[in-house]
């Protein structure tokens, strides 16, 4: 009895502690831990270093900014904010509007109509899905280079140049969005669910808007992330389509720096041009942030 008293103890005492004294940190655990934090921390301030850098200059003025470099801000911001803004050679506010349309509208087609996709495959069982899947994955491997000639012909031909429409529409067909929405719709979709829907009457467009989307939501956070990211960065494309200087996008217009006189180049104005123009970025990721992680890794494992 006295074994047996003991033994219970020793198993209540470990459940009170956690689990097996072993297995708790040791001193090369600890050790382990510790340089694996100072490592992750390194890294990340490295990265947060050339935003810190980016904010500073954006409130320093060209003279401060060409004696050298500065941990502290200056007292420039609103003189370097007024410049950029008043500037008529590049209109950095007309830019951002004109992203910011172009970024949004796409991120938002991408995202839905991927996900439309991917619920059709997902969901439905009709000859030639294995085809129609792998010729999608296909896709995922065609840069864009390859087919700028044909759209700047077609553009072109059907009268589309300098128009939003070509930078907008061509963001329905986004291979890595659907690739990663039927991998989230494995691992949190289950069919259950829709042949639930279908016995209670629901039509299948009501039940994808109604039903699957907000269960998507995570991996549709995370996609409207990268797909708005990608949308608002593209250079290639608008510098093909877009001719009409009131309608270039940020990117376009951030490029026409480099052919600014030298003797007239403005530093301050500069990054405060660079700084305005990864606000609305900032302001999506800080929005949406939050499903990221949970996105990414209930939609990386399948049940």
């Amino acid at each position: 009895m006295s074994k047996d008293y003991k033994t219970i103890e020793h198993s209540s005492a470990l459940q009170r502690s956690g689990g097996d004294p072993d297995m708790k940190a040791g001193p090369g655990l600890l050790i382990h831990r510790i340089v694996c934090y100072v490592v992750l921390t390194f890294f990340s301030l490295l990265c947060l270093f050339f935003f810190y850098i980016l904010i500073i200059n954006a409130t320093r003025a060209h003279y401060d900014i060409m004696r050298g470099f500065s941990f502290f801000p200056g007292g420039s911001f609103g003189t370097n904010f007024m410049s950029a803004v008043s500037n008529d050679t590049i209109p950095i506010l007309n830019g951002m509007l004109n992203s910011l349309i172009v970024a949004g509208l796409s991120g938002l087609l991408s995202v839905y109509f991927s996900a439309m996709t991917a619920y059709a495959i997902h969901v439905y069982d009709f000859k030639g899905k294995n085809f129609i899947f792998n010729f999608i994955l296909i896709i995922m491997t065609i840069p864009t280079q390859i087919s700028a000639l044909g759209l700047f012909t077609m553009c072109s031909d059907w009268g589309l140049r300098d128009t939003y429409i070509p930078l907008i529409i061509p963001a329905i067909a986004a291979p890595t969005v659907f690739f990663f929405m039927i991998q989230y719709m494995k691992s949190s979709l289950p069919l259950d669910i829709i042949e639930a829907a279908r016995i209670d009457g629901s039509g299948e467009f009501r039940t994808f808007n109604t039903i699957v989307l907000p269960i998507l939501k995570p991996a549709l956070a995370v996609q409207m992330i990268f797909s708005f990211v990608s949308a608002w960065n593209n250079f290639f494309v608008p510098s093909l389509i877009i001719d009409t200087s009131t309608k270039k996008t940020l990117p376009l217009m951030i490029a026409q720096l480099r052919s600014a006189d030298f003797l007239k180049f403005d530093y301050g104005q500069v990054y405060m041009f660079i700084f305005l123009a990864i606000i609305p970025v900032m302001i999506v990721y800080f929005c949406l942030s939050k499903f990221i992680i949970a996105g990414v890794a209930v939609g990386g494992v399948k049940e």
